[in-house]
C-alpha cells in the first residue's frame, strides 16, 4: 500500500543514513520499525504484572516472642486463642 507520511527532516536524514549503512531501502526500514513496534506492544501486553502481595496492619511481633522459634510461636498462638 502506498501512503504519505510527514517526518521531521532531521529524523528522516538519520533514518536515510541508517538505511544506507545497513543496505536497506527506506521502505524496508520503515516496515521493520513498524513490525518491531507492534511486536513490542503485543509482547508487553502478554507479560502481565502480577498483583501486589497483600499486606496486613498490625503492631508487629509481640515483645518476647522469637520469630525464628517455631515452638515459641505455637505456644504464643495457643495462649492467644
Amino acid at each position: 500500500m502506498r501512503t504519505t507520511v510527514d517526518i521531521n527532516d532531521e529524523l528522516f536524514r538519520a533514518a536515510k543514513a541508517y538505511a544506507a549503512q545497513h543496505n536497506l531501502t527506506m521502505r524496508q526500514l520503515l516496515e521493520q520499525a513498524l513490525r518491531d513496534a507492534l511486536d513490542d506492544t503485543r509482547t508487553s501486553r502478554s507479560r502481565a504484572t502480577p498483583p501486589p502481595l497483600p499486606s496486613f496492619a498490625g503492631n508487629g511481633a509481640r515483645h518476647g516472642i522469637d520469630l525464628t522459634d517455631n515452638a515459641a510461636l505455637l505456644d504464643a498462638m495457643d495462649a492467644q486463642s
